[in-house]
C-alpha cells in the first residue's frame, strides 16, 4: 500500500512537472503575456502617417479646388489642379515622410552605438547611472542600486532599459520608412480624390457643392474614427475636423474670388 502510495506521489510529481514545463513554454512563446492589457503600436509611425495624411489629403485638395472655383468654375482646369495637387501632394507627403522616419532611425541607432559601448566600457559608471535614475523615481537606494545591478548583469537587457530610460525609445519600434512611406502616400491620395470625385462628373457650382459636402462627410468619418483611435469624443473631433476642412476651405475660396481670373 506504501509503495502504491509513493508511485502515486512520484505520477503525481512527474505530471506537475509536466505542466509546469508545458506553461513555462507557453509563456515563453507568448512572451508578452503577462501583460494586463494590450496596447496600440504608437511609435513605428504607420498609423500616424495614415491619420496625418488622410486630413491633410482632404483638407488641402479641397481647399484647393474651392480655391480654384472661386476664381474660375471652369471644369478642366479644376480637375488639372485637382489632379495635380492630389498627385504632387502624395508624392510630398510620402518622400517626407520617408526621409524623417529614416534619418529618426539612423538617429537612434547612432546613439545606440554610443550607448552599446559606453555599457562594454563604463559599465560601474553606466550602473551609477541607472541607480541615480531609479533614485529619482522614489527607489530607495539600496533597491536602486540592486535593481540596476541586476538589469546590468545582462548586456542586452541593460542596452534596453538604457535606451528606454535615457533616450526613451523602444530599441525594437523603429518604424520602417517605406511602409510609412507608402501609408502616407496611400492616405493623402484618398483624402485627395473625395473633394476632386464629383469633377469627374459634373462642372460648375453643382460639383463645387458636392466637393464641398463630400469633404463634410468625409472630414466628420474621419474625425469618428479618429475619435474611436485616441479615446476622444466623437462630437468634438469630428467637429474640429469639419471646421479645419471649412476654414481653410472659406479662406480659399476668398483669394480665388479677390485673384479671379479669366481662363480662355
Amino acid at each position: 500500500m506504501a509503495a502504491d502510495d509513493q508511485q502515486q506521489g512520484s505520477n503525481d510529481d512527474q505530471s506537475h512537472s509536466h505542466a509546469h514545463t508545458h506553461d513555462h513554454d507557453h509563456d515563453h512563446d507568448h512572451p508578452h503575456s503577462y501583460l494586463v492589457h494590450r496596447h496600440r503600436d504608437v511609435q513605428g509611425g504607420e498609423a500616424r502617417a495614415a491619420v496625418f495624411g488622410f486630413s491633410d489629403g482632404l483638407v488641402s485638395n479641397v481647399a484647393l479646388i474651392i480655391g480654384i472655383t472661386g476664381a474660375s468654375a471652369d471644369g478642366s482646369l479644376v480637375r488639372l489642379a485637382g489632379i495635380s495637387g492630389l498627385l504632387a501632394g502624395a508624392i510630398s507627403m510620402a518622400a517626407g515622410e520617408w526621409v524623417s522616419i529614416r534619418a529618426h532611425n539612423e538617429l537612434v541607432e547612432r546613439e545606440l552605438a554610443i550607448e552599446r559601448k559606453s555599457l562594454e566600457e563604463n559599465p560601474k559608471a553606466e550602473i551609477r547611472e541607472l541607480t541615480a535614475i531609479y533614485r529619482e523615481r522614489g527607489l530607495k537606494p539600496e533597491s536602486a542600486e540592486k535593481l540596476a545591478s541586476e538589469i546590468m548583469a545582462d548586456p542586452e537587457v541593460a542596452l534596453d532599459v538604457h535606451a528606454r530610460e535615457e533616450l526613451g525609445v523602444d530599441p525594437e519600434g523603429a518604424g520602417s520608412p517605406l511602409r510609412v512611406a507608402l501609408s502616407s502616400f496611400a492616405a493623402f491620395a484618398t483624402g485627395a480624390f473625395v473633394p476632386l470625385f464629383p469633377w469627374l462628373f459634373a462642372d460648375g457650382n453643382g460639383a463645387a457643392v458636392a466637393s464641398v459636402v463630400m469633404a463634410v462627410v468625409a472630414a466628420t468619418l474621419a474625425g469618428v474614427a479618429l475619435a474611436i483611435f485616441t479615446g476622444r469624443s466623437k462630437v468634438r473631433t469630428a467637429l474640429r475636423q469639419v471646421l479645419v476642412a471649412a476654414g481653410a476651405c472659406g479662406a480659399t475660396f476668398l483669394i480665388g474670388s479677390l485673384l479671379g481670373v479669366s481662363v480662355t
